[in-house]
């Protein structure tokens, strides 16, 4: 365990404990919040159930069943490639390991289930349902350890995935810096889905370079270019394209999000969940 891990860790349990304690996970339900249970249509089912979004995708008919929430389960999912290296470091995989760390730690503090799955180029690593710090922790450092430089994650492949390992209704955070678009439709059909973007700030809002060599931290391939003010002007333009679909989409499947820059305290962007 590194000595940057150990530090990340320990800040984000003191967080916790002090700035966290008594804001509760289940604030964040809906009206009610009775978790829907989501399955396939069967004879003498009530077809005023049949959730017509997921049957269309799907290709049968599946309908959604309301039950009383007893424990809350709580899903981390973090997605992530050669895209959380910008500049010179890989601050979004540092703050995508703080934000799964105060995530897992309230979860353990409300004695709640808490999953995390962490989905990369090669491979899955998934924590099964617990309430240990130990399996929490080693998440936590699994996302902080990894080395993704140079390789590009299939991003709606791994949604579907994550649609079908998932089979309990759950408060599901979703961590990526979403900067090409997703459909999330039958997660949130399913679980009640919150969307961390995560990024860095000149992400957003870039500055004019001149003349670089940039490289493309997913492919690895370099190239000269002149990033001026016409540059500038077009990436801002296709970006807030891209940020006005992912909203639109968020806003038409009921999903929250929240976005943090990797220079701002987290833990202050969570609280604003849990009032």
């Amino acid at each position: 365990m590194s000595s940057s891990f150990k530090a990340l860790q320990l800040k984000a349990r003191h967080q916790v404990y002090t700035l966290l304690s008594g804001h509760n996970l289940s604030r964040l339900h809906g009206e009610g919040y009775d978790f829907a249970e989501l399955r396939e249509y069967q004879m003498g089912d009530d077809i005023r159930k049949i959730n017509w979004t997921v049957t269309a995708k799907l290709g049968k008919p599946y309908i959604k069943e309301l039950h009383a929430n007893r424990e809350l389960s709580v899903v981390v999912s973090v997605l992530m490639d050669g895209g959380v290296y910008f500049g010179a470091g890989n601050a979004k995989q540092k703050t995508m390991t703080e934000v799964a760390s105060l995530l897992g730690y309230a979860t353990q503090h409300n004695n709640d289930l808490f999953s995390g799955l962490l989905y990369t180029k090669d491979q899955i690593y998934m924590t099964p349902p617990t309430k240990q710090l130990f399996e929490i922790e080693h998440f936590s450092e699994q996302i902080h350890s990894l080395e993704v430089l140079h390789s590009q994650l299939d991003l709606q492949a791994s949604i579907d995935d994550l649609f079908k390992r998932i089979h309990k209704p759950s408060l599901l955070f979703i961590l990526h810096d979403f900067l090409t678009p997703v459909d999330l439709s039958l997660l949130a059909q399913r679980h009640e889905v919150i969307a961390v973007v995560i990024r860095e700030r000149e992400e957003e809002f870039p500055g004019e370079k001149g003349e670089i060599i940039m490289q493309d931290p997913r492919s690895g391939t370099k190239f000269n270019t002149y990033f001026g003010k016409r540059s500038v002007t077009r990436y801002l333009a296709r970006r807030e394209a891209n940020d006005e679909k992912i909203l639109e989409h968020f806003s038409q499947y009921d999903i929250r999000y929240i976005k943090i820059f990797t220079d701002e305290e987290s833990v202050e962007k969570l609280i604003s969940l849990f009032r």
